[in-house]
């Protein structure tokens, strides 16, 4: 037997032939020849145009195959088409474990648990600690044969706390038990779980670093030459696929949704004290790091937007130009213009700040030059990932809705959004629809918000989100989509003053959003402080817990097992 590596090597079959006969010189005869005519003496044949017989390569779907019992599904599907062998020693081939990595390809686990779990992260040490149940109590780890077959050379001898389970029953399993954790390959992912960060590395994050990383294997082929060669072969000819990683960087988008960003009044003040870029300069890479970075600005720039003034101040906003700077700094890529105050300093402003984002590339929904353009969707395509934006405002006042002859925001056409969010996902976009709603200051979901937020994910939308909320709200799972129905300010003044707002509007949501293979696979919700009337920061691990355990109090999850 010998190792295989699928590194695009060209295999060449040497075979051996029956030395050349002489070729006779044949002569197409049509009468008899007279006596007088001479007949051509026989020319020599060049070597090169005789036709060397090549042996007939194996039919690759008569060759036999073991699989190992760690090898994934998906492994599993691919080879579905050979036929199996019992034993690795009579298989013609071999798929599994490999002990070098150059002769396999990488295979990425996670460690997971329950979207409502409070735990961010742990280290191997404590990940082996309980695998090995070396302390008491531990925690009940479930995952299937396969990933134990996996793993366990990397964790060690399993305690009686490991339990197996088939891959269908390990999402339930776990939500309904206190504490516990589960293990599972990438491809399994899906946003109701929570991917925990072990010693810094997630796999759902754009700087994760798979040498750094411990949960992972390697597969690779094995077997007898000729049937290797085969295989090679059937690969070459496109009969049968490559073997390639579970996790392949250039499949994934990373999105981040945020809140209100409205850089007015004291927000305004304080950048121009301290620098345009100040608000954003402690939650800045969580910003630039994702491929997409959507910002909510509720407020249009204006060339004679006046000097900010802190409270007391007016309710009518405008920004000056130059503070479009910070969110150049922070990396945006979509603007979302649902927002109440679009139109405060005229219709001339909403036009120049439309201008604005032209001239830097960026995508904007939810506000237009006329309802039509207002109320179209955004599409983007980004590592196969096919995503859409749509937006709209039912919350007014009216003379901000944009019209066939004016511009303006979009209302909420209620049947027209059902329509054209399923025409986007007939497409083949994953939708991700949100809303300017009616601002509510409490973390609680009312029916009237669930019936409408709701609807958006009958007609399709895998991701809808809140872009009203000063004040962050509940989440939950609704038939396979996750909606979140505010996430808070991002960029704006709102901190507590006498009691006259609430000190929860301090508390901040940052969504990230994780597709792959043009599917959503994963949620990670981020915690941000309000400081200085202008600058969130990442909560403490103190503050986070008490917020998410706040949230959570609220939540009624819906959709899980």
């Amino acid at each position: 037997m010998r190792k295989l590596i699928f590194t695009g090597l060209i295999f060449i079959f040497l075979l051996t032939a029956c030395s050349q006969r002489p070729v006779e010189p044949t002569v197409a005869v049509e009468e008899t020849l007279a006596p007088t005519e001479t007949i051509a003496a026989p020319q020599p044949v060049d070597p090169t145009d005789i036709a060397i017989p090549t042996a007939t390569a194996i039919p690759l779907r008569s060759l036999t195959v073991w699989t190992d019992p760690a090898l994934p599904a998906m492994l599993l599907d691919l080879v579905s088409m050979l036929p199996a062998s019992a034993s690795p020693d009579e298989a013609a081939l071999k798929l599994g474990l490999m002990q070098d990595p150059a002769d396999g390809v990488e295979w990425i686990y996670a460690l997971v648990v329950p979207f409502s779990s409070l735990l961010d992260e742990m280290t191997l040490a404590d990940l082996e600690g309980a695998w090995q149940r070396l302390q008491e109590p531990s925690p009940v780890i479930y995952l299937e044969s396969a990933t134990l077959n996996a793993l366990e050379p990397l964790l060690g001898l399993p305690g009686g706390n490991v339990q197996v389970l088939p891959a269908d029953e390990l999402l339930a399993a776990v939500w309904d038990t206190p504490d516990a954790l589960a293990l599972v390959p990438f491809e399994a992912l899906e946003p109701r779980w929570k991917v925990i960060a072990l010693d810094g590395q997630s796999p759902v994050r754009n700087d994760f670093q798979a040498t750094a990383y411990p949960l992972k294997a390697y597969y690779g082929w094995q077997g007898k030459e000729e049937a290797l060669a085969a295989l090679q072969m059937a690969v070459v000819d496109g009969d049968f696929p490559q073997l390639i990683s579970n996790r392949d960087p250039s499949r994934m988008t990373v999105l981040i949704m945020t809140g209100v960003t409205a850089l007015v009044r004291a927000t305004a003040v304080k950048m121009e004290e301290k620098g345009m870029t100040y608000p954003g300069e402690a939650v800045r890479e969580w910003l630039v790091n994702a491929d997409l970075t959507h910002i909510s600005n509720e407020v249009s720039f204006s060339p004679v937007c006046p000097d900010p003034v802190s409270y007391p101040g007016p309710l009518i906003f405008c920004s000056k130009p130059e503070y479009i700077e910070l969110l150049d700094d922070v990396g945006t890529d979509v603007i979302e213009l649902t927002g109440n105050h679009g139109v405060d300093w005229g219709r001339d402003a909403l036009a120049y700040s439309l201008d604005l984002y032209r001239q830097r590339g960026w995508a904007y929904y939810a506000a237009g030059e006329d309802i039509f353009q207002a109320r179209e969707a955004v599409t983007i395509e980004h590592n196969g990932n096919k995503l859409a934006f749509i937006g709209c405002n039912p919350a007014g006042p009216e003379f901000i809705w944009a019209t066939e002859t004016q511009s303006g925001v979009a209302n909420c056409d209620y049947p027209w959004m059902w329509e054209r969010i399923r025409q986007l996902t007939t497409e083949g976009y994953q939708v991700i629809a949100t809303f300017q709603y009616f601002e509510t200051y409490r973390h609680y979901v009312e029916p009237f918000e669930e019936r409408d937020f709701r609807s958006m994910a009958d007609a399709g939308a895998v991701i809808v989100s809140g872009s009203q909320a000063h004040h962050p709200m509940a989440m939950e799972f609704y038939r396979g989509s996750f909606i979140h129905y505010g996430l808070g300010n991002l960029f704006f003044d709102q901190m507590h003053r006498g009691g006259l707002i609430p000190d929860a509007t301090r508390k901040e949501f940052v969504d990230r959003y994780v597709f792959y293979n043009n599917r959503h696979i994963s949620t990670e919700i981020l915690t941000a402080m309000l400081e200085d009337y202008a600058r969130p920061r990442p909560m403490t691990a103190a503050e986070r817990y008490d917020f998410l355990t706040e949230i959570f109090a609220v939540t009624r999850w819906g959709d899980v097992p």
